[in-house]
């Protein structure tokens, strides 16, 4: 048997024993790290959500290109129609209640099919796009919206990047960080003074230390009393904080809460 089919076996047998509620998914789930350490199957973030091991300070970078890449053809769809997302138009609103723009250059992080540049199109000169799964960046380039695309991983795109942006939003990028902290950090440097940062979160009830925890749809969720001091520690000042439902899962609502911060 080769390495990718006993890969392939391994993690069909633990999502099975996930699925059936088997106490020998844990084990089954480590052995599917073991054979890859990259990750692409999520076990890392399977095995937290578990309770069998402390949450990751990330979902792995090969697992979130893999899980989004699987669905890009189809994404919008799932994600607008079946699953209510409408956080970017709710960011619009927001950010015209509080008089905000217009910006000369938004910097889109985590911008799947570009949702993002289709609700701030007008009120943006420039927008740069920035997601790890190809297959999302084919399509949004696809829309024209987007001056610039990459292909990336958040922080290491803003650590890497030499331009300053008066706007950057992540509308869907900590539900996939656990440690927000490197990314304000790397948001700070890169954001122009009384620039603004908007992203969205997911939360939960009694988000224990370090002010995070995986949710049980294998994302993370966060403290926002934890979130408003590391971004003040990193140089933001918190303008709102809304309450928002992020999307459905199963039919469930799932909270979380919609941030706009101002550079320092």
């Amino acid at each position: 048997m080769s390495g990718e089919d006993e890969l392939a076996e391994a993690y069909e047998r633990a999502l099975s024993l996930e699925k059936a509620g088997d106490d020998g998914a844990a084990a089954a789930w480590a052995e599917v790290l073991r054979l890859n350490p990259d990750d692409p199957g999520g076990a890392s973030v399977r095995l937290a959500a578990l309770g069998a091991a402390p949450p990751p300070d990330k979902a792995p970078p090969a697992y979130v290109a893999t899980l989004f890449d699987q669905h890009a053809e189809v994404f919008d769809g799932i994600l607008v129609d079946q699953l209510e997302y409408g956080v970017p138009m709710l960011a619009r609103e927001r950010m015209q209640a509080l008089g905000l723009g217009p910006f000369e250059a938004m910097l889109d992080l985590g911008c799947g099919t570009g949702l993002a540049a289709e609700a701030l199109e007008d009120m943006c000169a420039e927008m740069t796009g920035v997601d790890l799964a190809e297959g999302m960046i084919e399509i949004a380039d696809e829309k024209e919206l987007y001056q610039r695309l990459y292909v990336a991983e958040a922080v290491n795109f803003l650590n890497a990047a030499e331009p300053v942006w008066d706007l950057i939003i992540a509308t869907d990028v900590l539900p996939y960080l656990g440690d927000a902290r490197p990314f304000f950090g790397a948001a700070a440097a890169k954001c122009a003074a009384d620039g603004w940062l908007i992203f969205s979160t997911e939360t939960m009830d009694d988000i224990p230390p370090p002010g995070w925890r995986v949710t049980p749809h294998h994302r993370f969720a966060h403290n926002p009393d934890w979130l408003d001091a590391e971004l003040a520690a990193t140089g933001f000042e918190l303008a709102e904080r809304t309450e928002i439902m992020v999307r459905r899962e199963e039919g469930a609502p799932i909270p979380g809460h919609l941030y706009l911060a101002r550079r320092r």
